[in-house]
């Protein structure tokens, strides 16, 4: 890429931002677009345009997100979400301090040596311009070199600092969260995983009742043992699917009689996709319908409740979050792999298909899906690789001798070199994550935001070794094919070599993605436009246009990898390409102020986890911190300084430091701490409420007599999510 098609990259996406900046302030003012730029606050009974939500100023929205407080962000959208802005100010503290250093003598130093030749390049092409702000530009084994590896400790240091004064800060929202006054289903229940056949007759429940209240006579509630909910499920979800189409039905049909007071009440026919079969009124065949499955899920939740309690798994109740909080931390049994005990998680997350999977199956599982994940990346790697090499146009040239007409056109030319082989990466990307989050799944996980965390940490070690290392190595495979065939053992040294080269390509692919990444999420143009096009053409019902404009949450499955993505990629260039450190800084900035922005207005979370998912992210800094250190100490090795040993103490010292954080903070987000959970309640659990939050719709709905179920109830597990 020579410095045009930089330049050209840099300013088309500037201008996309500008433009889709400009496309929210105009549009986020038209009270049609509340749903789509308001949900959050309208789920929450506010009204979007109080407090200036809606004024005139463009520039209104910058500072209301600038001065938003941690709590704010908590009030509206989560611990979670606090946390992941820690993670994005973290990352921003980092950068911001190494550039104090790094910009003002790094860059004076590479751009006064002349021990190389001008025409030396650091990246793919003719970016002679930035290549003399580079190492690259140094010399090998001159005194200079010294100042990059200071720069190697600053950087190493003041992450050191940021990512502790994270971890502290984190654990101590996560303190003040769990010890708030407010009463918590999931923190007066706990998980029973493993439970051993029963014994002398019992069944399942009594031997779970008899078990725990012997270990807690004082403090033990009831259990509820997790049943097969597989075919009440479907009855519970056909019933509501037909639900949701008789008031489909009655709304076309009050809609019509206010045009002609004559009209007839819709039909359709009942055979395949209604275009075959008998033509029936639609509003009585509903009605006919629901009436039926209203009596057969009666029928299979008695059922259910009394013959299908043969699962291994069961959730207890206590009266007192100390005793519940205790028993998830203890072992139960001297066979570890017999009544596992966890702290519940929120109904809401809980996949229950996964509850009653066995001890040493989950081990199978969770062995297999990491085999399945390796060869996932490795395969990934080859079509990644050649991907960042085909979409070279030197490289497309050489394979593809017709398109050279084309391709040396000038204007097309530039285009290309400055856009192709970021977007071919970010489409390949985007068709991962789905199917990592169906392999955690498989692992037999048993809450949602544990999946998350397991899909968020599949998706990072990907992107590192298929997006910076496989691109790193893609950029330059044709050239230097032949000299890893030949010398195997050269391919450290080639990648550390192809590290400068491809300086460029990721400096556009950082740009790219907070300019017109940042742009489209400001802008939300895609949901506007579905919003619109469901509700004009598909949407008969207020259910069905809440539906429409439902906002889902931040997606940290994939959000936080791709932050850190571009968090080690900034990271590993920051002393060899300095230059790209304000791109880091702006990608960050931007990010900590526009998603403030759709977290305080937008997204609503789907789970909370209080800050679970912080010891992982930690840990994938660290490990970003890690591979910058050992990359520095590759490239130093490259240009044959004899000081290199010097840096071989830092990757130590990087895990001394993350043994130290695992040892002080690590436990009390595996784990809640007793000191936080002891504080009092604002009133006295209702512990009939507590235990029903935890039924599941498809066993509680549409019972004629509540009282006949009262006793099976007792027998229940909450497995609505079964289908997940």
């Amino acid at each position: 890429m020579d410095f045009l098609s930089f330049l050209t990259s840099l300013a088309t996406s500037f201008i996309i931002f500008v433009v889709l900046m400009l496309l929210f302030t105009w549009l986020s003012r038209k009270p049609g677009n509340a749903e789509v730029y308001y949900p959050n606050r309208i789920l929450k009974g506010m009204n979007p345009v109080e407090g200036g939500y809606m004024t005139r100023n463009p520039f209104a929205w910058i500072w209301e997100a600038m001065y938003s407080s941690e709590t704010d962000i908590i009030n509206m959208s989560g611990v979670d979400t606090a946390v992941y802005f820690v993670f994005l100010g973290t990352a921003l503290g980092i950068f911001v301090f190494s550039a104090l250093v790094l910009l003002p003598v790094l860059l004076p130093v590479a751009a006064t040596d002349h021990s190389i030749r001008a025409e030396t390049t650091t990246s793919n092409g003719t970016f002679t311009q930035l290549d003399k702000l580079s190492m690259g530009h140094v010399g090998n084994s001159v005194p200079r070199l010294w100042a990059f590896i200071v720069a190697t400790y600053w950087v190493s240091i003041v992450a050191y600092f940021f990512l502790w004064r994270a971890y502290k800060h984190v654990t101590e929202l996560r303190a003040k969260a769990l010890m708030s006054p407010e009463v918590r289903a999931d923190q007066f229940a706990i998980l029973v995983r493993d439970i051993p056949s029963a014994s002398g007759g019992q069944s399942k429940k009594e031997q779970v009742d008899s078990f725990f209240r012997a270990i807690y006579p004082d403090t033990f509630y009831r259990s509820m043992v997790v049943t097969d909910n597989k075919k009440v499920n479907k009855i519970y979800e056909e019933l509501e699917g037909y639900k949701k189409k008789l008031a489909r039905a009655e709304a076309i049909y009050t809609e019509s009689k206010k045009t002609n007071p004559d009209a007839l009440k819709p039909s359709h026919k009942t055979g395949f996709l209604g275009i075959i079969g008998e033509k029936v009124d639609s509003i009585e065949f509903y009605n006919d319908k629901i009436q039926e499955l209203i009596q057969q899920l009666e029928g299979e939740q008695k059922v259910t409740l009394k013959e299908k309690q043969q699962s291994s798994a069961a959730l207890v109740f206590f009266n007192s979050r100390v005793t519940a909080a205790s028993a998830s931390q203890n072992i139960h049994a001297p066979i570890v792999d017999t009544w596992t005990v966890i702290d519940a998680p929120d109904p809401r997350q809980l996949i229950w298909t996964n509850l009653s999977k066995k001890f040493y199956e989950r081990i199978v599982r969770q062995y297999v899906v990491y085999a399945v994940v390796f060869l996932t990346i490795f395969f990934y790697m080859i079509p990644i690789g050649f991907i960042s090499a085909l979409t070279t146009l030197d490289n497309l040239m050489k394979l593809l001798p017709f398109l050279k007409p084309v391709v040396k056109q000038k204007a097309l030319k530039t285009v290309l070199e400055a856009y192709l082989p970021q977007l071919a990466l970010i489409l390949f990307l985007a068709l991962l994550p789905n199917f990592l989050l169906f392999l955690s799944r498989a692992e037999g996980i048993p809450s949602e935001s544990h999946v998350t965390r397991a899909a968020s940490g599949k998706y990072f070690y990907f992107s590192v070794l298929n997006v910076f290392i496989g691109v790193t190595l893609g950029g330059t495979l044709f050239t230097t094919f032949k000299s890893i065939e030949n010398e195997p053992n050269s391919i450290f040294r080639v990648l550390a070599e192809s590290l400068p080269q491809n300086a460029t390509f990721f400096l556009t692919f950082v740009a790219l993605k907070f300019f017109v990444g940042y742009g489209l999420e400001l802008s939300r143009i895609v949901p506007l436009i579905i919003f619109h096009l469901k509700k004009k053409y598909l949407c008969k019902t207020e259910a069905e246009i809440k539906e429409a404009w439902a906002p889902g949450d931040l997606g940290y499955a994939t959000r936080f990898p791709s932050d850190m993505l571009t968090m080690t990629i900034v990271l590993c260039y920051s002393v060899i390409a300095p230059i790209i450190i304000p791109f880091g800084v702006v990608y960050f900035g931007l990010g900590w102020l526009l998603l403030r922005n759709q977290a305080l207005k937008v997204y609503v979370p789907s789970f909370e986890s209080y800050g679970r998912m912080w010891p992982h992210i930690h840990t994938r800094m660290l490990a970003t911190l890690i591979l910058y250190q050992v990359t520095m100490c590759g490239y130093f090795g490259v240009k044959k300084f004899k000081a290199t040993p010097v840096l071989f103490l830092l990757p130590i010292f990087s895990l001394i430091f993350g043994f130290i954080c695992q040892k002080k903070f690590r436990r009390f987000f595996v784990s809640p701490a007793l000191e936080v959970v002891s504080h009092e309640l604002k009133e006295v659990p209702n512990m009939e409420i507590v235990f029903r939050y935890f039924i599941p719709p498809c066993l509680s709905a549409g019972k004629s007599d509540e009282h006949q179920f009262e006793d099976a109830l007792s027998h229940a597990s909450k497995t609505g999510s079964s289908t997940v």
